[in-house]
């Protein structure tokens, strides 16, 4: 799939990248083919490399669905910041729905991977109105229980250079920072910032049907069932073999996340 150029908006006054795929084959789609996807990437990732190179945009544009991916706030294409107090959760959640807004979009199913899972679950709780079916990725248990990557993890991205880290964690996140050209200034930012776990009473006020999917050697997101226990609607699957990377473009977490899909109730 060819991308020529993102497309921008102001998100309360932030520049904010993405992209808006048509579905192939449209014609003669039933209403709930219709509903668009909105994808949000994990934390120094960015659009292409969480959705476009794993094929999900391809997968989902094949299945009759319109797919819209952007890259959050200090990450990819998009603005960079350099206060923590820019990447509350609450904040980020916010770009996804001002994203919908600006292109018309009333009510879509949403997808988040690692931290753009805990962003996902935040415009869930805050928008639910304009989320059918939520899908949490590479986040489990420790949505609640956790507050996200280590707090080492900043510290990591303002090291001189990956061989000055020897935590196999912080040599994780700055290898991946580094692969993905990051703004490593921005991301320690962003750790600092986005650091928040959801309460109990929090994610059991999320009541869309939500499918949470994690490798089920993956170290980082927690236990998916564990998660789906505390939520109205939610079920759970386990991708065996893949850990927190590897998991990202399996084929039975697409196989499954198209189930879920086709499981939802039309678009009203």
């Amino acid at each position: 799939m060819k991308v020529l150029g993102m497309l921008e908006f102001l998100s309360d006054g932030v520049r904010i990248a993405y992209l808006d795929f048509p579905p192939e084959g449209a014609a003669g789609q039933t209403d709930r083919h219709k509903t668009p996807v909105l994808l949000i990437h994990g934390f120094a990732s960015n659009h292409g490399v969480n959705w476009l190179f794993p094929q999900w945009v391809k997968t989902l544009t094949q299945a009759g669905r319109r797919v819209i991916v952007f890259d959050n706030r200090g990450h990819g294409r998009s603005e960079k910041l350099y206060e923590p107090e820019a990447y509350r959760p609450q904040t980020m959640a916010g770009d996804a729905a001002r994203l919908l807004d600006h292109l018309g979009i009333a009510r879509a199913d949403v997808m988040g991977y690692s931290m753009g899972g805990r962003i996902a679950a935040h415009l869930a709780l805050a928008a639910p109105e304009k989320i059918r079916g939520l899908i949490l990725a590479g986040i489990g248990i420790h949505l609640i229980d956790d507050d996200g990557p280590p707090s080492g993890v900043a510290e990591a991205m303002e090291a001189s250079s990956l061989e000055d880290l020897t935590d196999p964690k912080q040599r994780m996140f700055r290898a991946f920072a580094d692969s993905t050209r990051s703004d490593r200034r921005a991301l320690a930012a962003c750790i600092r910032g986005s650091r928040r776990a959801m309460t109990v009473e929090e994610i059991g006020a999320v009541a869309q049907p939500t499918l949470i999917c994690v490798g089920s050697e993956d170290d980082i997101a927690g236990d998916p069932l564990a998660l789906a226990a505390l939520m109205r609607d939610a079920r759970a699957l386990v991708i065996p073999g893949r850990d927190h990377n590897r998991a990202v473009g399996d084929k039975l977490f697409k196989e499954g996340v198209l189930a879920f899909l086709e499981s939802l109730q039309p678009a009203v």
